[in-house]
């Protein structure tokens, strides 16, 4: 049982307000959103704030929700069917963070989006959004690749990311999104 105030003090240590571990689904994605919109009223956080946070999480959820690598037709080990989420709170910003398993063929694709999202600044996001607003299709899983996008806007900060291969198939994809607080 050591584990579990081993783990306590790591929340505390890396001021972990919300952590959830497994199947990511509507209604749980709903419950978590909705945690962590109380987390933020109880520390009376200012409007404009939460609605950058709360931005950023959903569109962290949906990538979940919708890239997560699900073939029903195959079991499939632990690691790559259960995703995490997590948000920490900083004294100047908001840390929040999301990993799941993703087909390891996507990762070249994943990273040419997110190196290039990361070269441009503001104004270079700004037009880059429209521009897929304009111009973009939409994906099979129903996405038009705005949500980088926008997780980069409304953070004004680089997207940090990592991969680590799972097997042969499956890669973990981890994405940190840092909203300052002022």
């Amino acid at each position: 049982m050591k584990y579990i105030y081993d783990l306590h003090k790591t929340m505390l240590k890396k001021n972990l307000i919300l952590v959830y571990e497994g199947e990511f689904t509507q209604e749980i994605t709903k419950s978590v959103l909705s945690m962590a919109e109380r987390n933020m009223d109880s520390y009376g956080e200012q409007s404009n704030i939460k609605r950058k946070v709360f931005n950023v999480m959903v569109e962290c959820l949906q990538n979940i929700c919708k890239h997560s690598e699900n073939n029903d037709d195959e079991p499939r080990p632990i690691e790559t069917s259960n995703a995490i989420f997590m948000i920490g709170k900083q004294e100047n910003e908001y840390v929040i963070t999301s990993g799941n398993a993703i087909a390891s063929d996507k990762v070249p694709e994943i990273v040419s989006k997110l190196d290039r999202i990361n070269s441009l600044d503001r104004e270079g996001l700004k037009n880059l959004y429209k521009d897929i607003i304009k111009n973009g299709k939409l994906s099979p899983k129903g996405g038009a690749g705005l949500g980088f996008v926008d997780m980069a806007r409304k953070s004004g900060r680089k997207l940090r990311f990592d991969f680590e291969q799972i097997n042969d198939t499956y890669t973990f994809f981890s994405l940190k999104t840092i909203i300052p607080r002022v």
